[in-house]
């Protein structure tokens, strides 16, 4: 049993290994699912509602996001070797497919307990930036979603970790930390619309709506400094 035996993998038990990308994942999705606990207990439902919900809820969407990278990516990474689409482990998640097939099964799941979508909406949604907050450095484990190359100098003057600033050097060339930058903006988030947002809420839906006005804003800019976008018919995904 051997711990970080390469930068993207946490344990390595004989052929058997754990990555980075998956403890994060699984740890997000934790906290998300205590924090919407919570708030369903706080709101007077049964919290224990979500103990079936958010474990459907993290498979439909790594499927979702899996299966919507692989779409995209066909031909660059999948059309000549399509056992890849099962490597999990090597990365390849986009968010967008998670998102969409979350939101389905949600809805799916909540009208068949009765729940009105958007209180549930309100519950959950502000623990989902910590999860995609968490979620994010599994990129940089992997090396994967950064930006544009910049210099040394630059990194160094965003006062970074050297951990960091090593992790976005790649191949001979460092690399925005988009990663990180998505990280920090989630993780603001969740404080704006779970301690403010929150008291402020006049109406049903608000926390839920917010959530996807604060992550639209950000991601549009932070795509813009990435060079491994996902793009249909020209436009960024």
């Amino acid at each position: 049993m051997t711990f970080f035996p390469d930068s993207k993998t946490f344990l390595q038990i004989g052929s058997l290994s754990i990555a980075w990308y998956a403890i994060l994942i699984i740890t997000g999705a934790f906290i998300a699912y205590k924090i919407g606990q919570h708030n369903f207990k706080k709101m007077g439902y049964n919290k224990d509602i979500l103990s079936d919900y958010f474990f459907g809820l993290l498979i439909i969407g790594i499927i979702g996001a899996r299966i919507w990278y692989v779409i995209f990516m066909w031909d660059e990474l999948y059309a000549s070797n399509p056992i890849e689409i099962i490597m999990f482990r090597h990365g390849g998640l986009a968010i967008q497919g998670g998102i969409i097939t979350g939101l389905i099964f949600s809805w799916w799941y909540f009208k068949k307990h009765n729940i009105d979508f958007l209180v549930a909406g309100d519950a959950i949604m502000p623990g989902v930036l910590i999860a995609q907050a968490l979620g994010r450095w599994g990129n940089f484990f992997n090396q994967e979603a950064y930006g544009s190359a910049v210099s040394l100098d630059f990194l160094q003057s965003l006062h970074l970790p050297q951990f960091i600033i090593d992790g976005m050097y790649i191949n001979g060339t460092y690399y925005h930390p988009t990663f990180l930058y998505e990280s920090v903006a989630n993780v603001i988030g969740f404080f704006v619309i779970y301690f403010v947002i929150r008291k402020i809420q006049t109406k049903q839906g608000e926390q839920f709506f917010s959530y996807f006005i604060w992550y639209g804003i950000f991601r549009f800019f932070i795509e813009g400094l990435r060079t491994d976008s996902l793009y249909f018919m020209g436009l960024r995904t």
